[in-house]
């Protein structure tokens, strides 16, 4: 989610962007652990896209996407300097790679919706649900996964919508059950929508 549960000191509108951030400490904390899972995530993508003009782009998902579901565990929160700059990476290399791609052009506007329409369906559930459910973090991380997934077509993107919905909600009952977390309890969103996402490109990234 976009926010942690307690309050955060103040910070100025540049703060996030340090290098010693807050949100970067459970990054640093384990740097180790946090750099095999981006190189693994990294080597999974680049064997289910393969050798293709979009490559780059998956690959910066594939770095960047540890990172976000690290934070986002640790501390609710999925900070802008992550991803923002995804945005613009994603856009700019899939929009490089659409003119030496098979219907790159149609891949490009399905990826466009892709990313309207998963960003557009969470922030209805960020206006309407009750406070705490979703954060705005998630909107914006759903928006960016959805870029990506329209790229892969409409079954990849489905897929990955339904699957982070479904882990997360099974998440929530395991949790529930156990009495690990109260009924009021904030779950983070961000690692299930990673997730969905990953599978589906595992899915269908060939």
């Amino acid at each position: 989610m976009d926010a942690p549960d307690a309050p955060a000191p103040a910070r100025s509108a540049g703060t996030d962007w340090s290098p010693r951030a807050g949100w970067t400490v459970p990054l640093r904390r384990r740097p180790v652990p946090v750099a095999l899972s981006c190189v693994a995530v990294a080597a999974v993508v680049a064997w289910r896209i393969g050798a293709r003009p979009e490559l780059p782009a998956f690959l910066w998902l594939g770095l960047a996407g540890p990172l976000l579901g690290v934070v986002d565990a640790a501390l609710q929160r999925l900070p802008e300097p992550l991803t923002l700059p995804s945005y613009a990476a994603g856009l700019i290399l899939l929009g490089a790679a659409a003119p030496f791609t098979d219907d790159g052009g149609g891949r490009f506007v399905h990826a466009l919706i892709g990313m309207a329409a998963l960003g557009g369906f969470f922030g209805v559930q960020w206006f309407f649900l009750p406070e705490g459910t979703i954060g705005f973090g998630d909107v914006v991380l759903a928006g960016l996964l959805g870029l990506y997934l329209g790229w892969l077509g409409g079954p990849a993107w489905f897929l990955g919508a339904a699957a982070a919905i479904v882990l997360a909600g099974l998440t929530a009952l395991v949790l529930l059950a156990t009495r690990r977390a109260g009924r009021g309890a904030a779950l983070p969103y961000g690692p299930f929508l990673l997730v969905g996402a990953l599978i589906a490109i595992v899915v269908h990234g060939a």
